[in-house]
């Protein structure tokens, strides 16, 4: 219990209006906490209770009920832990975000009201922004680690570039659920749709921001370390790596801003998943976000409309691009599910992606 209370979290989403339960919840059981600083300890679905499973596109999400109990409760590989909500203290951000837009919903903002509120989240909490990216130092993975040993087996080698993976991919997941808490009408989902949205559109999303600083050959992370085109064909296999490349390369050729960038992250994230309740309501957000999308695609390119209107369609067909990645790096990730015993994965990567834990994680 000290070991959670020493840890500072943050937590996502406003209470929501609604329950899955008709009865109303005190707002201490409504929050989801989110690890800020050592995801090792807290995971995602951290405060909701009376959890159970449900396979979201071949993957197992853990989908709950909100519990009315005092306490919270941490899920972790299906079994609950008792932990303080005391030790869910919301961080505050430098960053200035439109007065408290989640108390709105999308169609009480204006356009141009949208635009700014997912500009000013993106840039707090991304960090492949463009400025970010061109002050990038970087370095290959290999020269960066001296615990790499090129004598290993295939299969050691593979183990070795995924955990390296995961390391740096993981304190996105931090950023990108507060994005997701300052995108305008998330808020207001069942949390349960939040917690659905989040875990199935975080690689999405991550994949679009990490584009930024790929090129061809490689993925380069935001603290400057980059994986080739043949690690990351080691780490899942030729023909996906292959896919993501093409990905990367083709949003970048749209060009997108940082603002753009922001906006069509929030598109993704409010994109139809399995398993949501309210759907309708999510759709009419996205509709609100595609949008603002369109608006700003079409201001910032007002001297080349012809070039604007093609790139809206592109997007759109995108979406559909990243849902194929996204559904088969979790077939990637099935290896770690059976063999989870025998590896180690950060906490909260594996947290998102439904890897089960070793105790010792835990602790």
């Amino acid at each position: 219990m000290e070991q959670y209370e020493r840890v500072e979290a943050v937590r996502y989403g406003r209470v929501p209006k609604k329950s899955r339960e008709a009865g109303s919840c005190s707002e201490e059981n409504m929050s989801i906490c989110v690890n800020s600083t050592t995801p090792s300890v807290t995971q995602l679905n951290g405060s909701l209770g009376n959890g159970h499973t449900n396979s979201v596109n071949g993957m197992p999400t853990t989908t709950t009920s909100i519990s009315n109990s005092s306490s919270n409760n941490a899920i972790s590989n299906g079994t609950p832990n008792a932990m303080s909500t005391n030790s869910c203290a919301e961080i505050s951000t430098s960053t200035t975000i439109l007065p408290d837009s989640l108390t709105f919903t999308p169609p009480e903002l204006s356009v141009y009201d949208i635009i700014q509120c997912i500009a000013q989240a993106h840039r707090a909490h991304c960090t492949y922004t463009s400025e970010l990216v061109k002050e990038q130092n970087r370095i290959s993975l290999l020269s960066c680690s001296d615990k790499h040993n090129p004598l290993e087996s295939l299969e050691e080698q593979r183990i070795w570039l995924w955990q390296q993976y995961a390391m740096r991919m993981t304190p996105a997941v931090q950023r990108i659920v507060e994005f997701a808490k300052r995108v305008p009408g998330f808020g207001e989902f069942l949390q349960d749709d939040q917690l659905i949205l989040i875990k199935l559109g975080f690689f999405e999303v991550w994949l679009t921001h990490v584009a930024r600083s790929t090129n061809d050959s490689t993925l380069t992370f935001d603290d400057g370390v980059y994986l080739t085109r043949q690690q990351l064909e080691a780490i899942y296999d030729p023909e996906y790596a292959n896919a993501l490349f093409n990905f990367t390369s083709g949003l970048n050729s749209c060009c997108l801003s940082d603002t753009e960038i922001g906006l069509y992250s929030a598109l993704i994230l409010l994109s139809d998943r399995p398993g949501l309740v309210e759907t309708k309501l999510i759709l009419k957000t996205r509709e609100c976000i595609a949008e603002a999308l369109r608006v700003q695609i079409t201001r910032s390119r007002a001297n080349n409309g012809i070039g604007a209107l093609q790139i809206m369609p592109a997007l759109e067909a995108r979406v559909h691009e990243l849902r194929m990645l996204g559904e088969k790096h979790s077939a990637h990730l099935e290896w770690f599910r059976t063999n989870w015993n025998t590896i180690r994965l950060p906490p909260l990567f594996a947290e998102i992606f439904d890897v089960p834990k070793c105790e010792e994680d835990l602790q």
